[in-house]
């Protein structure tokens, strides 16, 4: 019964790994919305193999290592490899570099991580990541791709898209490459990211972040591309701004 139990949420990371294999499939075939949407079921799965795991007591050394492999690949390997073919392949070298950047900053990302959560017992109950996470990483290198595709298409979804952000992805798609840069950085720096583990809807000062969660879910479902994109880039800047304001505050005791 308890290797059966372990063996669930290693089934959520194994589909994490075939949707990262089929978003490069999709980028190999410049099929790019097909190729996004699978880092996105990725993420899903992501989420949901770590909260199974520890509902069920079933954490482990192996699902650690399983979780950071599947990782790599649906969030180092595949991100890069789908803004190549959108974007990159046009900068020639330059843009082989920024690509292969993008999956070294992952790698190491995710192997501070595996340090981390072995030298320390007390990793576990932390409310922050330290850097950029990788799912957070492509997440927003999907849903831009997502938005991208929307503009593309012209006026045929105008239900479906706020026009205002759409009609700024050409924007976008101009500084991806320097935005993948950053990113990059962001992924082995050590500014603080919310891992939401601590989150209590119970507490009356979550009252406002549970409205906050409806009110997304809602958008999701009326804007979904739109508004995934909107809210990776906001969790992206929520690590520079709680940066900034804790040097304000460190400034003020000084």
């Amino acid at each position: 019964m308890k290797r059966g139990i372990y063996i669930i949420p290693s089934m959520f990371t194994v589909a994490n790994i075939v949707a990262g294999f089929f978003s490069l499939h999709y980028s190999i075939a410049s099929d790019f919305s097909p190729a996004a949407w699978a880092i996105i079921i990725a993420i899903l799965m992501d989420i949901a193999d770590g909260r199974v795991a520890r509902a069920m007591h079933a954490e482990s050394s192996f699902g650690v290592e399983l979780d950071s492999l599947a990782d790599f690949l649906s969030f180092g390997v595949a991100p890069s490899v789908l803004m190549y073919q959108l974007v990159l392949h046009s900068m020639g070298k330059i843009g082989i570099a920024i690509a292969v950047f993008f999956v070294i900053a992952s790698a190491l990302r995710l192997a501070r991580f595996n340090t981390v959560a072995y030298a320390d017992t007390e990793n576990k109950i932390k409310t922050h990541f330290e850097g950029l996470p990788t799912p957070a990483a492509g997440g927003i290198i999907a849903s831009f791709v997502l938005s991208y595709e929307l503009f593309e298409q012209g006026t045929e979804l105008t239900a479906k898209n706020i026009k205002l952000l759409t009609e700024k992805m050409p924007l976008f798609f101009d500084v991806m490459p320097f935005l993948m840069v950053i990113i990059s950085i962001f992924l082995i720096s050590k500014i603080k990211y919310s891992n939401f583990k601590k989150i209590n809807f119970a507490k009356p000062h979550s009252f406002q972040l549970l409205v906050l969660l409806i009110v997304s879910i809602i958008l999701i479902f009326t804007y979904p591309q739109n508004t995934i994109f909107i809210i990776y880039i906001l969790y992206f800047l929520s690590g520079i701004i709680g940066y900034i304001l804790r040097l304000i505050r460190l400034k003020k005791k000084v």
